[in-house]
Parts: C-alpha cells; sequence; structure tokens
C-alpha cells in the first residue's frame, strides 16, 4: 500500500467513525435531574430541577460517546416554595453567585448497544468532583409523534455534598445525596 492510500483510507476511515456518531439535544419537558437528603434523621427530603439542558453524543458502533449537561441551579424544587426559597439562598446553592451545576463525562461504558455506566465530572458551586452515574435504563426508539429518533435514560448516583462546599446543616443532616435522573433526547437534524 503506498503512501496516498494509507492517508486515503486514514480519511475514510476518520470520516466513517465520524458519520457514526450521533447527536441528541436534550429534552427539557423529559429531564428532571432529582435528589434524596437527609432531613434530621426523621425523613428524606426529595427535589428536583425543572430546567435542565444539554447534548448527548453517541456512537454506539464504537462504543463512544459524550454527555454535557447544564442545570439551572435556580429552579430548584421541593414542592415547598419556603424551602425553595432557603436551597437558593448564600448559606445554600448560592444561586447568585453559582447559578449552574453542570456534568460532563470523561467515558461512557456500553454493554452491547446499551450505555451501562457514565465517568464524568461534576461542577457544583465552583467545584469539580468525579461522579460515575449507574444507568439503569437505556432505550433508544423512532417517537410516533416526533418522527425523529428519541433515547432516553434513567441514571442514578450518589455523592457528598460537603464535597462541593454545601455544609449547611451539618452533622445534623448526612452529607450524603442520592441522586435519580430521567434524561431524554432528541436526535439533533
Amino acid at each position: 500500500m503506498n503512501f496516498k492510500t494509507l492517508i486515503v483510507s486514514a480519511i475514510l476511515s476518520i470520516a466513517a467513525s465520524s458519520a457514526a456518531a450521533q447527536t441528541y439535544n436534550i429534552d427539557p419537558g423529559h429531564t428532571y435531574p432529582s435528589f434524596e437528603a437527609d432531613h434530621l434523621g426523621i425523613s428524606i427530603w426529595r427535589g428536583k430541577f425543572t430546567k435542565t439542558t444539554g447534548k448527548v453524543v453517541l456512537d454506539r458502533a464504537a462504543k463512544t460517546g459524550s454527555i454535557d449537561i447544564v442545570i439551572d441551579a435556580s429552579t430548584i424544587d421541593f414542592g415547598h416554595a419556603k424551602m425553595n426559597e432557603h436551597a437558593r439562598a448564600k448559606d445554600m446553592f448560592n444561586v447568585e453567585k453559582y447559578p449552574t451545576v453542570t456534568y460532563k463525562s470523561t467515558s461512557l461504558k456500553f454493554d452491547g448497544d446499551k450505555l451501562v455506566n457514565v465517568e464524568g465530572e461534576m461542577t457544583m458551586m465552583g467545584v469539580t468532583k468525579p461522579m460515575a452515574l449507574k444507568i439503569n435504563s437505556f432505550k433508544c426508539i423512532m417517537h410516533p409523534m416526533l418522527k425523529k429518533e428519541v433515547c432516553g435514560a434513567d441514571a442514578s448516583g450518589m455523592f457528598d455534598r460537603s464535597d462541593f462546599g454545601l455544609t449547611y446543616g451539618l452533622p445534623r443532616f448526612a452529607p450524603e445525596v442520592k441522586l435519580a435522573i430521567q434524561v431524554e433526547g432528541v436526535k439533533a437534524d
């Protein structure tokens, strides 16, 4: 094989692999990162964020991709107005100074065509820490109304909020936070 043929083969290989990668835009109406946190050891408070944007790039053949998510921290919702207001304040999420929470993947793990695990980094309150997400379910379908491919997942994870500087109520409140994330992405044009 001569040098010119080798270069052409390399370019075609790169083009073919990038053509297999698909971009999905996060559907904010079907994506709600939610969480559970201790309340004085007597109950578990549950909440969610109601505004999420971002994109997911998947190449299921190559078993690669990336996830880039932005959560509007001011949309925190416990279903309790006073709690929501306090959570946005300086002594908790300080949304005026830190308006977003982000998640960026560093690697994706597949089992066949199914995404099963994501390693990444979450940035909250100006602090970035590694975070793994287990993908409990993952499926892509041709959406009957949108006439586009839509992929959805149920993900879960856990983190210590004090690692991010969210220390309100410690040690009366346990620092562990459980995540449960429902996400859907619509294939970009």
